[in-house]
C-alpha cells in the first residue's frame, strides 16, 4: 500500500472518529431511534462528508480565496441549526422519541448536519491541502482521498452510532433516557463552541 494512502488513511479515520456534532448525533440517533435510523444517518453523513471532500477539492482554488467568508457563513449557519437539534433532544418526552423511531429523518440530519459542519469543510479542505494539492495526477489523488474519506467516515461514525446501541438497553427506563438525552443535547450544544475557538 503506498505511503500517501496510509497517511490518509490515518488523516481521514482521525478527523472522522474524534468527537463532534455528527458522532454526537449518531450515539443520540442509535439510543433513541435504533440501528436503522442510526445507519441512516451514518450513511448520509459519510455521503455528504465525501461530497464536501470532492467539493473542496474540485474547486481548491476558488475555495480558498472564498475562505474567510465561507468559514464564516457555515459557523453562523452550522451554529444555528446544531443548537436547534440539541433544543429538539433535550425538550422531547421519551414519548416523543418512541413515536419518532418510525420516522425517516437519520438520513437527511445526517446529511445536512455534515455538510453545515465548519469542521467537515475544515478538516477536508486540508486533507485536499496535504494529499492533493501538489500531485502529479491530482484529479486521481483526489477520488482516491474522497473514497478513504467516505470508508473511514462510516467507520468512525458508525463507531459512536454502535456505542449509542450499546448503552440502548441500559437506557430503557424513561428516566435514564431523558437524562441521556439532556446529557447529550448539552454535549452537542457545548460542540457548537469548539466551532468558533
Amino acid at each position: 500500500m503506498n505511503s500517501l494512502v496510509i497517511a490518509m488513511l490515518a488523516f481521514a479515520f482521525v478527523g472522522a472518529a474524534t468527537p463532534g456534532p455528527v458522532n454526537l448525533l449518531a450515539t443520540a440517533t442509535a439510543v433513541q431511534r435504533g440501528s436503522t435510523e442510526a445507519l441512516k444517518l451514518v450513511l448520509g453523513a459519510s455521503i455528504a462528508y465525501a461530497l464536501v471532500v470532492l467539493i473542496s477539492g474540485a474547486m481548491v482554488h476558488q475555495v480558498v480565496a472564498f475562505i474567510p467568508r465561507l468559514e464564516s457563513a457555515l459557523k453562523w449557519i452550522g451554529s444555528a441549526f446544531l443548537l436547534y437539534l440539541a433544543y429538539q433532544i433535550f425538550t422531547a418526552s421519551v414519548a416523543d422519541y418512541q413515536r419518532q423511531k418510525t420516522m425517516t429523518s437519520g438520513w437527511w440530519i445526517g446529511s445536512l448536519t455534515q455538510l453545515l459542519n465548519p469542521k467537515a469543510w475544515l478538516v477536508a479542505m486540508s486533507g485536499v491541502s496535504l494529499y492533493v494539492v501538489g500531485q502529479s495526477d491530482s484529479e486521481h489523488w483526489l477520488w482516491v482521498f474522497t473514497l478513504v474519506s467516505l470508508m473511514c467516515c462510516i467507520v468512525g461514525v458508525g463507531l459512536w452510532a454502535l456505542t449509542g446501541r450499546a448503552f440502548a438497553k441500559y437506557l430503557a427506563e424513561p428516566y435514564k433516557q431523558r437524562t441521556f438525552n439532556r446529557m447529550m443535547a448539552i454535549t452537542l450544544a457545548a460542540s457548537v463552541s469548539m466551532i468558533w475557538l
